[in-house]
């Protein structure tokens, strides 16, 4: 059957009698020339400009999307090559929610309490690395198309507006107070120059001089006034008509995206309820193993007083920025240090410890991984909020460090731009449940790493745990049954050693991003689970290092595909095994 796709000038088309080996292998050429129809690389056009968000293109890439999972529906998964299919799970994962997300239009609420597309050009700057006068050249074009970026966001936030579907006020001010902090920046704090003032040496004075000259009437003249005219919307328009209740259930169709939201971020077929379910068990397992480290300490206290002591001794905290990104740092070195004997693999690439920039850090989180490029020259990035050195605790520090960095964010997605043979819609995407499941995971690795020096240190891993769990309870009680704030803030509060400014910062995160706070516990505890199987069957063969390796090998997948490869890889490793001692008897 022949299929033709018209797509931004592209046509995409299915050989007519073609086996399903070939189809799909089309299908997936087809889809990644979709993909990148916006990449520099791909279309110099796309050097010069941000992306096309209007309702034209949009409706354009949904009719793409659909035809492409059409075609895949159409393909028998059984007749494809072992090797294909972890390309089929994944791509049909991608596809499925795509289409079936794409009705709720969330486009209408472009950004989350800390970031988002006003956010977008200032991290681009951060690892625009620009080689060549063209290059240079190129990228103050992309300062000059930045109004019509933000213009293009604006007429669909204005259509949330209409529709009822807009962010809640109870996260609005913080936004706002972000776009109003870049748009009274000077030119040299936004960074945007910074990529031309870094040129190469190759790169001529007189010709430096012009593109950074450019690039400054660019900022100044063009993209702050542009982030004055974001600003005034925002006063104006959207702060008045941001929605008062905090769920994403009370929009119209909220519930039904809720619970497409859920099942989209956890990759599992589940619902509220049993997610919902799942995270009370699990505050309540780990709150037991937090009253053992109280015991063990031999505090005389209450739960509460405990907690309240963690938050307020100085002993648990830094007392300048310095000495926060110098423990960090340290923390990283160490677990550098113990990655060898855990992983038979470890990526090319480096990461740095660096400070959240201060225009985000008040909203930020406590720590964040930034993706880095061996290609483009640029290290990934374990990313350590100063803001407010009394709400930074040292003892959440080792936790927060190995997931962030190795052998967590960074040791995971480095590997995963290293696979070769693997299709860039692959290489590129990134399933939270995975990438989110393995960061936790890692966390209860690091014990065996040696990563927690005290038993203050163990209960922040216990507190970074229980943080998650309580994900589970809070997300879905915000969402789907109607909590309130200060609900939300109780779960955190009541069981975990969190400082209250990073709760607080928290629970805005999730009432502004609906179900991606459900992935980590998930992916966490079927990666324990695939561990303990692993051990239990195999014994003596097992190999801590083959295990990682097995798990990381094909980067990001569903969970369920997860679970199905690691079991046959167990049956694999035993079969093996045995077979070894048959031949040695």
């Amino acid at each position: 059957m022949l299929r033709a796709l018209l797509v931004s000038g592209l046509v995409l088309s299915a050989p007519a009698f073609a086996d399903d080996a070939e189809d799909f292998e089309t299908l997936i050429a087809d889809f990644e020339a979709f993909e990148n129809r916006e990449d520099p690389e791909e279309n110099p056009e796309f050097a010069r400009r941000w992306g096309d968000l209007s309702p034209e293109a949009l409706a354009e890439a949904r009719e793409a999307e659909a035809g492409f999972l059409e075609r895949l529906q159409d393909i028998d998964e059984s007749a494809l090559p072992e090797d294909q299919i972890v390309n089929y799970a994944t791509l049909d994962y991608v596809l499925r929610f795509r289409v079936e997300l794409a009705q709720y239009d969330m486009q209408r609420a472009p950004f989350s309490n800390d970031s988002g597309f006003f956010s977008t050009p200032l991290y681009a700057a951060s690892s625009a690395r620009p080689r060549t006068v063209e290059a240079a050249e190129n990228w103050i074009a992309r300062l000059e198309d930045i109004p019509r970026y933000l213009d293009q966001n604006i007429y669909w936030m204005r259509q949330g507006i209409e529709d009822g579907y807009t962010q809640p006020q109870n996260i609005i001010g913080g936004v706002r107070d972000q776009i109003a902090a870049i748009a009274a920046m000077s030119v040299e704090e936004t960074g945007m120059v910074a990529p031309i003032e870094n040129l190469p040496a190759t790169v001529s004075e007189v010709e430096r001089a012009r593109l950074i000259a450019a690039a400054t009437v660019a900022v100044e003249n063009v993209v702050l006034p542009a982030y004055a005219d974001l600003l005034t919307f925002m006063d104006e328009e959207y702060v008045p008509a941001a929605r008062e209740d905090l769920g994403i259930s009370s929009v119209p169709n909220g519930r039904a995206q809720y619970q497409a939201l859920v099942r989209f971020h956890t990759t599992l077929d589940t619902s509220p309820e049993e997610v919902h379910q799942r995270g009370l068990a699990e505050v309540a397992r780990i709150r037991g193993e937090m009253e053992e480290i109280i015991e063990e300490v031999g505090f005389e206290g209450t739960f509460a007083e405990f907690l309240d002591f963690l938050r307020t001794d100085p002993q648990f905290y830094a007392e300048t920025e310095e000495e926060l990104m110098m423990y960090a740092s340290w923390l990283a070195k160490r677990a550098d240090d113990a990655m060898p004997r855990f992983f038979g693999r470890l990526p090319r690439l480096s990461y740095g410890v660096r400070p959240v920039p201060a225009s985000m850090a008040p909203t930020y989180t406590t720590g964040r991984y930034w993706p880095g490029s061996l290609e483009n020259g640029v290290a990934g990035g374990y990313m350590v909020n100063t803001y407010n050195l009394s709400q930074r605790p040292l003892y959440n520090l080792p936790a927060l460090t190995v997931h962030e960095a190795v052998p967590g964010h960074h040791h995971q997605i480095a590997l995963a731009q290293e696979l070769e043979d693997v299709p860039d819609f692959r290489r590129n995407t990134y399933i939270t449940a995975f990438g989110e499941g393995w960061g936790l995971y890692t966390e209860f690795l690091a014990e065996e790493m040696g990563m927690y020096s005290t038993p203050y240190d163990q209960f922040g891993r216990l507190t970074y745990e229980m943080w998650r769990a309580c994900r589970l309870v809070v997300d879905t009680g915000i969402h789907y049954m109607g909590w309130t704030r200060e609900q939300a803030e109780a779960c955190f509060l009541e069981n975990s050693a969190l400082a209250p400014h990073n709760i607080r910062t928290e629970v805005s995160r999730y009432i502004s991003w609906p179900g991606q706070a459900l992935a980590y516990k998930t992916g966490e505890m079927l990666m324990r689970d695939l561990r303990s199987r692993a051990e239990e069957r195999l014994g003596a063969h097992f190999d801590i290092r083959d295990f990682h390796d097995e798990l990381l090998s094909e980067g990001a997948v569903p969970l369920g595909y997860l679970e199905d490869r690691t079991e046959a890889w167990i049956e694999e490793t035993l079969e093996a095994a045995e077979a070894d001692e048959d031949a040695e008897d």
